[in-house]
């Protein structure tokens, strides 16, 4: 029978394989402190079970070319769900994250919790009988969701800005798991998006990085060697409320003065565009009340090069970038990936932030920070929620 510290030992090889994506018991072996005989009876006992193939041959240093492993994509199905004020998505995957069927639905106010696990629940059915998997083979469902959270409770506290007011305190995890029968996990949206970020970039062996989601709301996280920083608290959203202009501008009545989401947020955004329309400026969208105007058409003004609208995106994205830099300055990571609604309207507002962010980096240009909108964008929420349930997986 098997102790504990050989499961422990077979997760990490595991993982280290899963990570790596093709790997020899050469490789193996210089990442783990484990005899040769060990290693092999470890990696025959995967094999048996189908957790790991041989994928091919390796190159030669002199002798015989090594043998190399890879994880079985299809041993087992991950699910993840993705929960955001704007949009929501489910998808589901192999295991080596490979994306195997995807829907978006827009967020209104006929989606409430109840509405949302329906459609989740008739959707997942009908992909697993699309690609003929067994309800069995899902190892479970990954959720990435906007905050505050309680992750360990399976809850989502009180967001802001939803729809449909029906979103706070919603056991989402209980719900999900009443209905589907399989194991979930929650995180909120800007970790998991890091999380798969930070696997699609695993050849650049990367420890240190930074993301920041710029849309209804300023939502952030941070790696450090390799792991997620976890506070005493869920705050996703705290970095909107770093003050960048004391005394300044406060965003709906709620939060700090001069923060940075009352600059740098699509509400925001809207509200500055209507004051200034209010008091006359010219703008292709002066033929509509103030009131009526919102995101997607300032979206579509910008695009028709309004230039009312062009000069208040650009002054949000430079107040962005003196956000960035004063997080860059306290975290100093390799990589800062950026995404969300306002990094995406336009290339302008990613553009005009890295430069005022590079500006007020200290040590720049010795110091500098691979900026990047990511590998994955608009998927990475999903997908890092489907792959926290491998990172968790006992096998």
């Amino acid at each position: 029978m098997l102790n504990h510290s050989h499961f422990s030992i077979k997760k990490q090889i595991y993982d280290r394989i899963a990570f790596l994506g093709t790997v020899s018991k050469a490789d193996l072996l210089e990442y783990f402190s484990i005899t040769s005989s060990s290693m092999t009876r470890m990696l025959e006992d995967m094999l048996a079970q189908k957790l790991i193939l041989v994928s091919g041959l390796g190159t030669s240093t002199g002798g015989r070319k090594p043998i190399l492993f890879q994880t079985n994509p299809h041993y087992r199905y991950l699910m993840g769900l993705e929960i955001s004020r704007i949009s929501s998505s489910l998808g589901l995957f192999d295991l080596h994250l490979n994306q195997l069927s995807v829907v978006r639905w827009e967020m209104d106010h006929s989606l409430t919790p109840e509405r949302l696990v329906e459609l989740v629940v008739n959707e997942s059915n009908k992909m697993l009988h699309h690609h003929h998997i067994a309800h069995e083979q899902i190892l479970g469902m990954g959720i990435g969701a906007v905050g505050p959270l309680d992750p360990k409770k399976g809850i989502i506290l009180e967001p802001e800005y939803f729809p449909s007011d029906s979103w706070s305190n919603v056991p989402i995890c209980k719900l999900l798991e009443k209905e589907l029968n399989i194991p979930t996990k929650l995180d909120n949206g800007a970790n998991t998006a890091l999380l798969a970020e930070h696997w699609a970039l695993r050849n650049e062996a990367c420890e240190h990085m930074l993301y920041v989601h710029a849309g209804v709301n300023i939502r952030s996280s941070i790696m450090s060697g390799g792991q997620i920083l976890r506070g005493a608290a869920d705050t996703e959203g705290a970095i909107g409320q770093m003050i960048i202009q004391t005394g300044g501008r406060r965003l709906s009545d709620k939060g700090n003065y001069g923060s940075l989401e009352a600059y740098v947020s699509v509400p925001s955004l809207e509200e500055r565009v209507q004051s200034q329309l209010k008091i006359g400026r010219e703008s292709s969208l002066s033929i509509i009340p103030p009131e009526c105007v919102n995101f997607p058409s300032l979206v579509n003004a910008l695009k028709q090069e309004d230039a009312l609208v062009r000069e208040l995106f650009i002054e949000t994205a430079s107040y962005l970038g003196v956000g960035l830099a004063n997080l860059i300055n306290t975290v100093h990571p390799e990589y800062v990936i950026m995404g969300g609604a306002l990094i995406n309207a336009d290339p302008i507002v990613y553009h005009t932030a890295i430069q005022v962010a590079r500006k007020n980096i200290y040590h720049y240009p010795k110091y500098n920070p691979i900026f990047t909108p990511g590998i994955l964008k608009e998927e990475g929420v999903v997908t890092g929620a489907a792959l926290q349930i491998l990172q968790s997986w006992e096998k």
